[in-house]
């Protein structure tokens, strides 16, 4: 009865999707002699379980579970068992801390243009994450609670937050995954989930310990963490998974506009030593320009092209990421149209950005690596830059928005001491440097000036003393009852403003353990 349910359904697909009716005449008649050999051989060849040709009545294996691919940038190399693994629960622990200087030497040590690092010279617990997998026969879901500086420095990006009451950046902020689900045992695995997940865009992991790097380039640091909405995840063979998001928004805990966002995921890895991935995303994402829509395509390969047992160097790969992006309407064309200054002109809104990385591996053991990479991103609209903290953050809102431009480049080197697979100490350098950022053309109109930088310099971005409980001549911080401070305005200070710098390099000194 399946089989001719499922050759009905064939029959409909090439009557209505343009193959022609001998064809569909030729599905139907597969479909009433079910006895046949060619129908069986077919259905187990459609159906069977494993790429490798098992038959089709046997178990499917586990997708991806043939090599070992904890190589992968953006992939746990965890190989050891989790510190909670029972029928109903395993966990997940990470605690990810952090030391960083900047040669700028801002004197209220808070970094700029980061969603990894948030203050210098001091020692900060970036992400303390704990949870885990719960499953009930084949009901799922996945909680991961989120405390230090990252469940502030990521929902701050958070645009749509600021649509309505209910303080959504409170609410979530301390949730870095929230989902549950079904699982079906169909071809390698069927899930379809609901709630907060990892997006995966710009290849680098949420979490730290997965990654080559400490502080991703650009296209990574600037496109989405995390989605809110549903997610189906499909694995056809063990060699690949197709996953379909309906979402909120581009990282965004609501929705912009009457419109929500969808894209799809795609990871095919034929075999141990190479990975495909390629992210599309659709959705409405601006504030006041609801006709305004984005599309963005992040694609990326990673091949480990040496690999051996003994010797100094015993392992090497490389990911090359590649990201493109345009928005369109409300204004704005994706590659700029008609003359500016005339009724026809629209400025350009895209993204266009890329990173290559390069790693090698050292010794049996593998207990060291070093690391090489660094990118670049062109955002004419400045829709996807990190919006600066501080009084920063003042000058910035007042510049950006369409006819606006941001150009910036990085690089950055990185050593890794891993004793064992669930502890890594890193120790990293890192410049970035900003090539281009004008004022849009409202605020040109307007007389507002262009930021002389967008890093923090010398004389920080908080006050002319660094601190945000000293007075200016005109104004002081005021509290909340939480304690969180609230800014006077810029005005306050008598003259004072934010001390902005095109580039900065730093080093970075993390200790990252997950159990």
């Amino acid at each position: 009865m399946l089989k001719r349910i499922i050759f009905c359904f064939g029959a409909y697909l090439c009557v209505n999707g343009g193959y022609g009716q001998e064809k569909a005449s030729t599905a139907v008649t597969l479909a009433s002699n079910q006895e046949s050999h060619g129908v069986q051989h077919l259905f187990n060849r459609l159906f069977k379980k494993d790429t490798a040709g098992v038959d089709a009545m046997a178990p499917a294996s586990v997708p991806f579970a043939y090599g070992d691919f904890t190589w992968l940038n953006g992939t746990s190399r965890k190989t050891s068992p989790p510190l909670i693994d029972s029928k109903y629960f395993t966990s997940d622990i990470t605690l990810d801390l952090n030391a960083t200087h900047s040669y700028n030497d801002p004197i209220d040590n808070t970094v700029v243009g980061s969603t990894a690092l948030s203050r210098n010279n001091e020692l900060q617990l970036s992400f303390l994450g704990f949870g885990g997998d719960i499953h009930v026969n084949n009901v799922r879901g996945r909680v991961m609670m989120q405390f230090g500086t990252r469940s502030t420095v990521v929902p701050r990006n958070d645009g749509s937050s600021y649509k309505g009451q209910y303080d959504l950046q409170t609410i979530y902020r301390y949730i870095s995954e929230a989902y549950a689900g079904y699982h079906w045992d169909t071809w390698h695995g069927i899930n379809l989930d609901a709630g907060i997940f990892m997006s995966y865009i710009g290849l680098f992991s949420y979490n730290n310990t997965e990654n080559w790097g400490y502080q991703p380039s650009y296209t990574s640091d600037n496109t989405p963490w995390f989605f809110n909405g549903l997610r189906l995840q499909t694995f056809p063979t063990d060699k690949l998974k197709v996953e379909l998001w309906l979402i909120n928004g581009w990282q965004s805990y609501g929705m912009f506009n009457h419109s929500p966002g969808a894209g799809f995921s795609i990871y095919y890895r034929p075999k141990e030593t190479v990975d495909y991935v390629a992210n599309f995303y659709y959705g409405k994402d601006d504030q006041g320009a609801p006709g305004r829509y984005r599309l963005h395509s992040d694609d990326s390969y990673e091949l480990r092209y040496f690999n051996r047992k003994h010797g100094f160097l015993t392992k090497a790969a490389f990911s090359i990421t590649g990201d493109i992006g345009v928005e369109n309407g409300d204004g704005v064309s994706p590659f700029g149209s008609g003359v500016k200054g005339k009724p026809n002109y629209k400025p350009a809104q895209n993204f266009i950005s890329g990173m290559i990385y390069n790693r090698l591996w050292f010794g049996e053991k593998q207990k060291w690596a070093w690391t090489v990479g660094g990118g670049y991103m062109h955002n004419p609209g400045q829709y996807l830059v990190l919006a600066p903290t501080g009084y920063a953050d003042t000058l910035y809102q007042n510049q950006t928005g369409p006819g606006s431009t941001f150009d910036a480049w990085d690089y950055s080197t990185s050593l890794d001491y891993m004793p064992k697979d669930n502890i890594t100490l890193k120790f990293e350098y890192v410049h970035r440097k900003v090539n281009a950022m004008s004022p849009s053309d409202a605020a040109v109109a307007g007389g507002v000036p262009a930021m002389p930088g967008y890093f923090a310099g010398h004389g920080g971005v908080t006050s002319p003393t660094g601190y945000t409980n000293t007075a200016g001549p005109n104004g002081a911080f005021t509290y909340t009852s939480s304690g969180a401070s609230i800014a006077p305005p810029l005005s306050a200070w008598g003259g004072w403003q934010p001390d902005l710098a095109s580039s900065e390099s730093r080093i970075v000194l993390a200790l990252l353990v997950r159990f």
